[in-house]
């Protein structure tokens, strides 16, 4: 009797998120300049997120829709100036990965995302969280928190006699 192999299916999606001074995502692999900072500021500066996704087998071939949004330590969006005024900050985009020829059945597939962010005008001295969503779902892990930097204490000038 011939032993039959089962084919492990993944069911979980997993989530690898990095921040950087800049990123880029090409051919499927991800550039990181700068990466693995937690703390910024206190003046505005250029980032970038950095995210590494593994899709299911069963999840692959599909539209899927992602959405990284800023919010502050408390879990409520941060509101950034925009030219129709302040806005949450949310970033969105849809992605499909296929599965390329000679996969093994049951492999992840994986999917680099690069965002760019301008400079943005944060309070000093706060936490902050990117939380990523897939298809409106999200896990504990799916997200990368930062802080800023107190702002320079002022410091009394001394007048010259």
């Amino acid at each position: 009797m011939k032993s039959q192999s089962k084919v492990h299916l993944p069911s979980k999606w997993k989530v690898t998120m990095m921040l950087a001074d800049f990123a880029q995502s090409i051919n499927g692999k991800l550039y990181i300049m700068g990466g693995g900072w937690s703390i910024t500021g206190p003046q505005p500066c250029p980032s970038a997120i950095a995210i590494k996704i593994e899709v299911p087998w069963n999840d692959s071939n599909r539209q899927h829709t992602l959405k990284v949004e800023l919010l502050d330590a408390d879990h409520h969006p941060v509101l950034v100036p925009t030219p129709a005024g302040n806005a949450p900050l949310v970033i969105a985009a849809n992605f499909e990965v296929g599965r390329p020829p000679g996969t093994l059945a049951g492999s992840s597939l994986d999917i680099p995302v690069a965002f760019n962010i301008g400079a943005v005008p944060l309070e000093p001295g706060k936490r902050f969280v990117w939380r990523l969503t897939i298809n409106d779902k999200t896990e504990d892990e799916w997200h990368i928190a930062f802080s800023t930097r107190p702002s320079a204490p002022m410091t009394p000038t001394t007048p010259m006699p």
